[in-house]
C-alpha cells in the first residue's frame, strides 16, 4: 500500500463564516471547495499548499468544544487531549518567514505562543538558542474554534538517527 500524502485534515469549527475570515484573511489560504451536507450542515475546504487542504464541518446543532478531552485546554501548561482526539494541525512554512508570520498574527491579534519554539533532542525537547541539534522551530497559536496550530520550519533534514526510542505499550506506562 502506498499513499501521496495527506488529502485533506477534517476538523469541525463552531461558526462556518468566522472560520472562512480566520482562514482566507489571517492565514491566506485560499477557500476552494464548499459543500452542503443534506442534514443543514457545511463542509469546505481551505488549500493549506503543498497539494494539501484543510477542510472544516459546521452543524447548528454540533457539542461544545471540550478542551483538555477532544483539543488541547492550554498549551504548553496542558497539552495532552484525549485518545482518538486532533491535538493541533502544523503548517510547514520557511524558517525565514517564521518570524515575519509570528509578527503577522499577533498584528491580527491572534492568541500566540510569544516565542519561537526551538524543538530539540534535550531532556525539556526545546531550546532557548538554536545549535545544531534544533531539528524544527516552531510558532504555537488558536484559531476562532480553539484549534491548536502550529507553523512549524524544520532547520535540517531527519535522517534515521532522529528515530531513537522504541514506541511504549499502555500496560509499561500504566506501570511508571
Amino acid at each position: 500500500m502506498r499513499t501521496n500524502g495527506i488529502n485533506h485534515l477534517a476538523l469541525v469549527c463552531r461558526d462556518m463564516a468566522e472560520t472562512v475570515d480566520f482562514y482566507t484573511q489571517i492565514l491566506d489560504m485560499p477557500l476552494v471547495k464548499t459543500v452542503a451536507l443534506p442534514d443543514g450542515g457545511q463542509h469546505f475546504f481551505f488549500d493549506c499548499g503543498g497539494g494539501n487542504l484543510l477542510a472544516f464541518f459546521w452543524w447548528e446543532n454540533g457539542p461544545a468544544a471540550a478542551p483538555g478531552i477532544a483539543s488541547v485546554e492550554d498549551f504548553p501548561a496542558k497539552p495532552m487531549s484525549a485518545i482518538g482526539s486532533m491535538n493541533h494541525v502544523a503548517f510547514t512554512v520557511d524558517e525565514d518567514e517564521l518570524e515575519a508570520n509570528l509578527q503577522r498574527l499577533k498584528d491580527k491579534g491572534v492568541p500566540v505562543l510569544p516565542v519561537v519554539v526551538n524543538h530539540d533532542d534535550s531532556e525539556l525537547g526545546a531550546s532557548r538558542k538554536m545549535h545544531p541539534g534544533v531539528f524544527v522551530r516552531s510558532v504555537y497559536f488558536t484559531d476562532p474554534n480553539g484549534i491548536m496550530l502550529e507553523f512549524a520550519a524544520f532547520t535540517r533534514k531527519l535522517t534515521a538517527e532522529d528515530v531513537r526510542h522504541q514506541p511504549a505499550h499502555a500496560a509499561q506506562l500504566q506501570s511508571v
